[in-house]
């Protein structure tokens, strides 16, 4: 992966086996596809999703993708790091267990998912006003 998305790669992690690559999202649907599709690496579950947003950081959105491979009995965590106005490509061509969870990350982070077959809320009433998971969301009681 390192060697055919060198551009696309911002940070590598490994700890106690678990590894974490960020990367950038333009090509998010090609490098999930490799992943997929390469046989050495075969991630071919989806196992999470999820949105997170910092607004203290450059990159004030992260999408998360917890991959499994059955086959090698491997995990990665994919992070794609958003700028600005937080969206990216859906990837529900490439895993459609994805469709639920954008949705969850669009209604409590606020993430828009380019291309998504139903991006609507999920958890909250329709008429919810912002993103209860955002850290600028205020809280009140």
């Amino acid at each position: 992966m390192q060697q055919r998305f060198a551009d696309e790669i911002l940070e590598t992690h490994a700890f106690r086996g678990d590894e974490t690559v960020a990367v950038r999202p333009d090509r998010i649907l090609e490098i999930l596809s490799f992943l997929r599709d390469e046989p050495a690496l075969s991630f071919d579950f989806l196992t999470d999703l999820c949105g997170v947003h910092y607004p203290e950081k450059e990159h004030q959105y992260e999408v998360v993708y917890h991959l499994y491979s059955f086959p090698h009995n491997h995990r990665l965590r994919l992070k794609a790091r958003l700028s600005g106005d937080g969206h990216i490509t859906s990837v529900t061509s490439l895993y459609p267990a994805a469709n639920w969870l954008e949705r969850e990350a669009y209604d409590m982070v606020g993430i828009h998912f380019e291309g998504h077959p139903d991006l609507r809320r999920i958890l909250m009433p329709d008429d919810f006003e912002g993103h209860p998971l955002r850290r600028d969301f205020p809280l009140t009681g």
